[in-house]
């Protein structure tokens, strides 16, 4: 199984038991609206959490310092780093994590500047404070859940950050699934006014 990416000319393999988005028309505009909101560039290291096969992570690879893919699921891991090599991309890599866990530490030291999470239906509510301590600049949220995403952008928003963004994709024409995309911010932080004596 194999299947075009981003119309870059990168494939992506996987497995018929593997998530993947079925609708490749929708799958490549999510793509390209996620890099044209992003805008990841060489200063960049990027966290793809709820990674896959690399959907998003190997079209940031291309463009970011680097990327580090998240997922649960080895097999999935396994294949991302195989798209990742077959691809040529030696900046993206890949970690099998339960991320309904806290594992802040391992990000620290990478020095995370944006990440983008497209969670399952239950959402991401139990990673939200350990992206929250890696302090990125930007997270794009996308999600086949506008429930869970109301809910988790609202925890966010409460933690610092704004909504600059927001956007559907309708993924099955006459059916109420839709994907939908949220570009939030760190708000910058005041400085105080020094009252010259």
């Amino acid at each position: 199984y194999q299947r075009r990416v981003h119309g870059e000319g990168m494939r992506l393999h996987y497995h018929p038991q593997d998530f993947i988005q079925v609708n490749d028309v929708m799958n490549q505009k999510m793509v390209a609206q996620a890099m044209d909101w992003l805008q990841p560039n060489e200063d960049d290291v990027v966290l793809d959490l709820f990674c896959g096969v690399g959907n998003f992570s190997l079209p940031l690879g291309k463009r970011a310092q680097s990327v580090i893919g998240v997922e649960v699921q080895e097999t999935m891991v396994q294949a991302a780093r195989e798209n990742a090599a077959a691809n040529g991309l030696d900046n993206v890599s890949f970690v099998a994590a339960d991320l309904t866990q806290p594992i802040a530490n391992t990000f620290h030291k990478e020095k995370v500047t944006k990440v983008l999470l497209d969670p399952p239906r239950a959402g991401a509510f139990e990673f939200l404070d350990t992206i929250i301590k890696i302090k990125p600049t930007q997270i794009l949220y996308v999600s086949c859940n506008a429930s869970t995403l109301a809910r988790d952008a609202e925890y966010l928003v409460t933690k610092g950050y704004r909504v600059l963004r927001v956007s559907l994709m309708e993924m099955f024409p006459q059916t109420s699934h839709v994907e939908t995309m949220v570009l939030l911010r760190k708000k910058k932080k005041k400085k105080k006014n020094s009252a010259l004596i």
